[in-house]
Order: C-alpha cells, then structure tokens, then sequence
C-alpha cells in the first residue's frame, strides 16, 4: 500500500525511528582525519554545523583534522576559526565573505577548479568523501527526499560519501529534477526545522539599473539566458522586463529569474533543450523564490556538471551567459576570482558559461560590471591586470564588456582597437590614466589625442534611432573616441567623387593623424554624427555629418557625407534634420556649408531643409547661409 508523504517532523519520528538521531549520535560516526562536505550555499544545514561545532568544543578529542569541504558558505563558518585549527581545516571550491579572510590568512585552503568538473573529482574518489552533512526536505510517500535548493555538487558528494547525515526540515522545498535521494540512502536523520538561509544582494543603485538597460539591448527575445549573482544581475533582471519568451539554462536560480517567469517573460517555449523547463543546480534568494520551487513542475534542478557542460550550454540557440567581475584589463583578461594576490571569490562556473555561450549558434557572452569600486576611487577597467591576479576569462572569452558608461564589443577585435573599447566605457575620471597606460605599453597609438574633462565625454543622451522615407533603420549618434576603425572603414569605402565632393581635395587617404579629428572632439564647440546600421554583430557607418561652431557668429559650418550604395534613402536628410534640431537646441542662429556647383543633390537637399537660405557663387562653389526659422 502506497504511504502518504511525510508533513510534519513527529511523522519522520515515527516512520524512521531508527534512522533519526540527535545530531551528537550522528557526529559519532565522524572519525580523525576524515573528509567532510558541508552542501552549498543557502542549501547548508545550520543547525549540523553549528551543533558539530558545539560537538567538538564538548569533546575536544574526539575529532583533529577534519578536512571541511564547502563550496561557498553564506552562514556563520564556525570550523574556519582558529581556535579551532587543530580539529578543522577548511578547504573551499569557492570562497565566500566568512572565509576570505582565513583564506587569505592561510587558515583555510582554496581549491581553484570550474564548479563543473567537481563531481567527476567526488566520483572518481579523487577528492574522497568520508561524510557529507546535508539538509533535505521531508520524506515523500516512497521514501524520497529532495536536496531543494542545493543539488549542484551535493548530489555527487552522497552518492559517494561513506556516512550520509542529513537534516530534514519541512522549510526545504521539494524541487523536481536530479534533487532526489532516498531514504536508504542516509545513515542519519535529524529532523530540525529552521528558515532556509536566504541571500539578500545589496539593493540595485541607478547605475545598476543603468548598466540593465544597456544589457537588456543585447537580449531579444526567445533568447536562453544564463545570469550570476549580485545587485547587478538583479537588475539586468529587471531590465529585461519587455521581453518576451526567454529560456533559462543556469547554475543559480535567483529571485530575479523566479520574478520573470511569474510575469511571463521567462517561459522557455523557444529553448533548444529542455524546452519548457528551467533548469538550474542552485538556488540563493528569499523564502519567496524558495515557495515558488516547491513541486513547480517547470523548474528542474540538474548537478552542476550537466548544468555547466560547456558542451551542454552549447547546444542552446542564442545562448547568452551574462556574468560580471571584479577587474578587465585593456587587453579583454578578466579577473572575477582575486584582487591581485588576495583570493576573493573563485573560478565558479563563470568561465564554463562564457566559453559555452560562445560555442553556441547565435550565443553571446556579455561580462557587466560597474567601472569603479571603493566609491570611485578605483577603476575596475586596468591598463593590465594586476600582478598575481587570477585570469579568470581570456582575452578570447568576452563578447561585450557593459558599465554604466556603455557597451563595447570586443570579439575579433586587435587590442588597439579593444583597449579604445574599454576607455570609452571606463569612468571618465580614469580615462586620461588609461590613454596614458595604454601608451607606454604600446598598446594604442603614441600620439593618441585625448579631450579630458566633461566637454569630451560622449553624449550618449544624444543617441537617436529613425527610420529613413525608403524605410531604412538607422541609428544616429555622436562619436565615440573609439570609433576611428569604423570611420576608416566609412571613409575608404567612398567613391573618389564622394570624397572630393565632401572634401574638394584631391587626397585619397584617411590615416590615423587626419581620422583623430573627426573621433577625438570638443563636443561644446563641434558635432559628429555618424548613421549606422547593424550588420549581425557589427556596426556600419552609412553616413557622416558634422558641424563646428563659429563663435563669433554664432553659426556653425556643417557638412556631411553618404556612402555611395546608401545614396538616395534618405539618409542625408536625416543627418541634417538631427544636426538642425542639436544646433538649435545649442541656440545657434543657423549654418554655413561649401557646397560644389555640381553636387546637385547636396543643393537640392539644402533647399528642401527650410531654411532662409542664401547663396553665393565663386569658382564653382556655393558659399551658403541657412538661417533657422
């Protein structure tokens, strides 16, 4: 006859007398010397640990050098003290805030690995496991129990482990997927109810948000996502609100993506595996999160080395990893583990879904992270990453690097042209420190001009998206200092009667010396706009206007550019229309253009704008004044 699920601890009592103890009976079976994993995150047992500690401090004998081995703890880590060094030694794939410093102090270890291939160290006994400290939900009616919001590496550590505690406590969600052990499983059972450890990030600032909003441009939808943790990731969650049928294929599971899928963004119809789960192998968020997991049919929990496959993320159609980190250097290497020397965090699983995205078709990787730290008085973006700093991302691994300043695109990029990426998106107080950098270590050119101060950083508010009369899409912005390559390319891809009607000269090239000063401007005094369109991940410069403002008379002379395939689609007039409206919002009474007899279309663009327009003809020139009206 099929029994009921357990609901209550009296009911685990009374189905499993001899299985349940209190824990001091359990730690009996812990011998000197022994292996013992601790399950991650908010899926630790609490009262174990703190009750194997009271254990040790009432039979000081009993135990010395027990090996702990504990991914990342968010609660009190009690074995990390040193007054207990004799009995503990604690050893972590990952270290958290209450084990930095003993880490660091040389009180505990640190074990670098990907978080992928942890099992396969368990299985094969390399790293043995003599007892494994687990936390489970109740028994169901046949005798299952689920590891809830912690199957990641704990799945492996009890199928292997040669004493198997376990508390069982009815907060513990019951989640589908690999989470399941059985009873005849366990050695122990100390049935304890206690809250769920519950991680609460620091609460998302406007340059979060920010740093969302640029994220969420590189998002579409029916996109599988992959996000870490942090107030960063919350709210690039929050910023991708708009979408529409996300996939998730993930290690954490956080309250931001519990948050998507109950308002329907995140429903996985479009995955191409998997298709209508989420799937994930931890979870770190509040009781909430922790509610909605419970027997929710669309949301399986997998090891972790299913979930950080490399070769499993791959298989996803437009899979998108997005993580952060703690430094870049204008090469594109990321450290997200160590602050020079000082082990922070560890490798995770950052590096499994960044490499993984990229393998995948149409998979991006996108590394967000604010520009500074220490409340501005340190830039996360280097000239080269810090002495002893673990590389956790090569220079191969990131597609797109997002502050709060920006995007900048990295992928198939020289490193010239990547550490002008990286300074156009680092604070502006840094950016004169990293030209400078960057020059003495050749990694741009020598006579890189740089405009400092609040006139020569980029107007990003300025950024305009239109549609031209033959319905072109484009995107008009000022620009950017690291624009030069896209400029070159605009510039040699125009006809010779392009260019000299634009520039009546008979000079054909464009080197690095004459492009600076259309990138590197005094945006107060002059304007740069280019009109672009994407080209899968590649931005193309179609056309080119600028005007510079005469003081004196309070006018600016404008001029502007289209390349010859794009000719005659409106493009001109749209470039001209936004340089009319940004010189009138800048108060100017009009402009004055050069314009050749014979560049019919310029003129008839000129005399369809609206302006009180004058000319005059001389050696086969129009000199021009447009007032505004």
């Amino acid at each position: 006859m099929l029994m009921t699920s357990c609901r209550t601890i009296e009911d685990v009592v009374a189905r499993y007398p001899k299985k349940t103890v209190p824990a001091e009976r359990a730690f009996e079976a812990i011998r000197r010397g022994d292996h013992l994993f601790i399950a991650t995150g908010c899926g630790e047992p609490q009262h174990l640990v703190n009750a194997l500690v009271d254990y040790v401090r009432s039979h000081p004998k009993k135990l010395f050098d027990t090996e702990v081995l504990h991914v990342w703890t968010l609660g009190v880590a009690p074995y990390a003290d040193e007054k207990l060094k004799d009995n503990f030694r604690h050893n972590s794939f990952f270290i958290g805030d209450n084990t930095r410093s003993a880490v660091n102090a040389g009180l505990a270890d640190y074990t670098p690995v990907f978080l992928s291939q942890v099992p396969q160290l368990f299985l094969s006994k390399y790293i043995p496991i003599d007892v494994a400290l687990v936390q489970t939900s109740l028994p169901d009616g046949n005798g299952y129990m689920s590891l809830g919001v912690s199957v990641d590496i704990t799945k492996a550590a009890v199928e292997i482990a040669g004493v198997v505690i376990t508390q069982v406590n009815p907060n513990m969600p019951r989640v589908h997927g690999d989470s399941f052990i059985h009873v005849n499983e366990v050695d122990f059972m100390v049935p304890y109810e206690e809250p769920l450890l519950e991680y609460q990030p620091a609460t998302s600032g406007e340059l979060a948000f920010r740093i969302g909003e640029y994220v969420s441009r590189l998002v579409q939808d029916g996109d599988t996502i992959q996000v870490g943790y942090g107030s960063i990731p919350n709210a690039i969650m929050a910023g991708l609100e708009s979408k529409k049928h996300l996939g998730v294929h993930t290690e954490l599971l956080s309250d931001g993506i519990a948050n998507l899928i109950k308002k329907g963004v995140i429903d996985n119809h479009e995955k191409t595996i998997n298709r209508g789960k989420t799937v994930a192998s931890f979870s770190m968020g509040t009781r909430e999160t922790y509610q909605f997991l419970d027997d929710n049919p669309s949301i399986e929990f997998r090891t972790i080395d299913y979930t950080n496959d490399p070769l499993v993320i791959a298989q996803h159609e437009n899979m998108i990893a997005i993580n952060s980190a703690l430094e870049i250097d204008l090469t594109g290497q990321v450290t997200a583990e160590s602050i020079g020397p000082l082990f922070y965090s560890g490798i995770g699983g950052q590096a499994d879904f960044m490499r993984g995205a990229i393998l995948a078709p149409g998979g991006k990787s996108i590394l967000a992270l604010l520009s500074t730290a220490e409340q501005d008085k340190v830039s996360r973006i280097l000239p080269l990453i810090q002495e002893g700093a673990g590389v956790t991302l090569n220079r191969g691994d990131v597609h797109y690097v997002v502050t709060e300043y920006g995007i900048a695109y990295l992928h198939g990029k020289n490193v010239r042209e990547r550490a002008m990426e990286l300074i156009a998106i680092a604070h502006p107080k840094f950016r004169s420190w990293l030209i400078e950098e960057a020059k003495r270590h050749h990694l741009i050119y020598e006579d890189q001009a740089f405009l400092p101060g609040k006139t020569g950083e980029y107007p990003e508010e300025l950024e305009n998206y239109r549609t031209t009369r033959s319905g072109l899409e484009i995107l008009l912005r000022p620009v950017k200092i690291s624009d030069e390559p896209l400029l070159k390319d605009f510039f040699y891809s125009l006809s010779d009667r392009s260019l000299f009607r634009r520039f009546v000269s008979q000079r054909m090239d464009m080197p690095h010396d004459r492009l600076q000063e259309y990138v590197v401007i005094d945006y107060s005094k002059e304007m740069v706009i280019v009109a672009s369109i994407r080209q899968g991940e590649r931005e193309i410069v179609v056309g080119v206007g600028q005007y510079i403002i005469n003081e004196k008379l309070h006018v600016a002379e404008v001029a502007f550019v289209v390349e010859d395939d794009f000719q005659n689609q409106g493009i001109g007039t749209e470039l001209l229309n936004y340089l009319t409206q940004l010189a009138k919002r800048r108060g100017l009474n009009g402009f004055t253009a050069s314009v050749l007899a014979e560049n019919k279309p310029m003129l008839h663009l000129f005399d369809e704008a609206g302006f009180d327009l004058e000319r005059h003809l001389e050696s086969g020139t129009f000199e021009l004044t447009m007032s505004f009206r």
